[in-house]
């Protein structure tokens, strides 16, 4: 898909997601957990807050916003409502969203027909002084594209083979292609250098956890099977080639893999940059506040930093109308609570009102994020947060204390927000550790030092896990166990 270009227009740059990084949490009362260890499962590598390994997307990118939240809260809306704050503030701003075409032209008031067909290069929307344009991510297209590559890559395979490709207008797309033509267009966007803010409207919570775990997840597959000093035997592949009488395509698949690599080294690069972080919106109510609850863990686990959580549809109170006032009294205490809590860790909590219809253009949207923040300031401006930045900067890569002369241990302490004991699982698995909360796992790989000793137990308290390592005597250096 073509990513577009902004029109001309200021360059003032105020972050949508400051610098620095913040995991939330509620405190949990501890609780210590026997850890099963060496259980066969399958492993990934975590997406730490770090600086883009070689290969990866380098330098200062746009500000990058991962808008997601529970099913049908509104997060297209509220993506909306941002993207159009920021482009009236002065920032060349991209709104990136796998929304059908009808939906995002309502809210945005484009032309009919603007954001809808496969390949164009998107349509600024009205009312933004050409600072904003919305593209969607055409899943269709870029399989069909990436599906005929692959042939014209295959071919001597395939014609060995004896196959009939397939032509480009035959191929369908298969399930999970949206999520790579997401993180393609994402990552041709960032690699622009076109835009101030992207704005990324993604799927319900756990498909956008899934989606951006995907690099981290795929670059751990290519390395375990298609592992780089396997190609040491390179030399050997013409002779055996001649010998079997076939040719043998080892050269091309470890080119292929070494290319698929460096593409998901930019996305990867780009989501644990600094400049990334997440909004969830919700709609306040009973059954959100447990959708609120889980997505703040899946964040946590993951490593991505809470920028603001989003109120959305909220009912003005005082209104005289009984089942209007019932509505609103019930999303007040809900408001309440997550005030209280978000409070506690820093995360703001902004409101965005119902206006009684469906927001329509961008003097709609504007009207979302300025009627209710402070002194007609956006929700997600960097004032709204200035504490939130860089809290806890190492916790997701968790840090090893020294117990050795009192207890005989190394602790290893994680940041685990809004994780309860009952739903965490822990799983040793040779030189890593295997974390499940609920819906979500990651892999985390294990300090050097605790890589010669045995998981004894774990703990978690006030959101954060203790996990418990004896050194083991067979492995650590002689005379130095106790």
């Amino acid at each position: 898909m073509t990513v577009p270009g902004p029109g001309d227009g200021g360059l003032t740059h105020d972050a949508v997601c400051g610098g620095g990084r913040h995991v939330p949490g509620p405190r949990a009362a501890p609780e210590d957990r026997d850890v099963p260890e060496d259980r066969d499962a399958p492993a990934e590598r975590p997406a730490t807050r770090r600086a883009p390994e070689p290969g990866g997307t380098a330098g200062p990118g746009p500000r990058t916003l991962l808008v997601t939240g529970a099913g049908g809260a509104g997060r297209t809306t509220a993506a909306a409502a941002i993207a159009v704050a920021e482009a009236r503030g002065g920032h060349r701003t991209l709104l990136l969203s796998g929304e059908t075409p009808a939906t995002l032209e309502a809210v945005l008031g484009v032309t009919e027909g603007a954001t809808g067909a496969a390949g164009t290069a998107g349509a600024a929307v009205p009312g933004t002084d050409g600072l904003l344009h919305v593209a969607r991510t055409d899943s269709a297209g870029h399989f069909r594209a990436a599906a005929v590559a692959l042939q014209e890559r295959g071919r001597k395979v395939l014609d060995l083979l004896g196959s009939d490709p397939l032509d480009e207008d035959e191929v369908t797309e298969l399930p999970g292609a949206g999520e790579f033509a997401l993180l393609s267009t994402l990552r041709a966007a960032h690699g622009t250098g076109e835009w101030d803010t992207l704005v990324v409207d993604l799927p319900h919570t756990p498909a956008a956890l899934r989606v951006l775990a995907l690099p981290a997840q795929l670059r751990r597959w290519l390395r375990r099977l298609l592992p780089a000093e396997r190609q040491a035997a390179r030399a050997l592949r013409p002779a055996l080639a001649q010998l079997v009488g076939v040719p043998v395509p080892t050269e091309a698949l470890y080119a292929a893999a070494a290319r698929w690599d460096g593409e998901l080294a930019d996305v990867q690069g780009l989501l644990e940059s600094e400049g990334t972080a997440a909004c969830l919106v919700a709609e306040p109510g009973p059954l959100a506040a447990e959708a609120v609850r889980l997505g703040r863990a899946g964040l946590g686990l993951y490593g991505l930093p809470l920028r603001v959580v989003v109120a959305n549809r909220v009912v003005p109170p005082g209104s005289p109308e009984p089942w209007t006032a019932s509505l609103s009294g019930q999303q007040q205490t809900v408001l309440r609570e997550w005030r209280e809590e978000l409070g506690r860790e820093g995360v703001p909590l902004r409101e965005l009102p119902h206006l009684g219809r469906e927001p329509r253009g961008a003097d709609d949207l504007l009207r979302l994020v300025t009627e209710n923040s402070p002194a007609g300031e956006p929700a997600w401006s960097a004032a709204g947060a200035a504490g939130a930045a860089g809290v806890a900067g190492a916790a997701a890569d968790g840090a090893v204390e020294d117990h050795l002369a009192r207890d005989g241990l190394l602790v290893w302490r994680l940041a685990l927000p809004s994780v309860r004991k009952e739903e965490l699982e822990l799983v040793r698995r040779g030189d890593e550790l295997i974390l499940g909360v609920g819906p979500y796992r990651r892999v985390f790989p294990l300090p050097s030092a605790l890589r010669r000793c045995r998981v004894v137990g774990a703990s978690l308290d006030g959101g954060e896990l203790r996990v418990r390592c004896a050194p083991d005597p067979a492995l650590w250096p002689e005379g130095t166990v106790r």
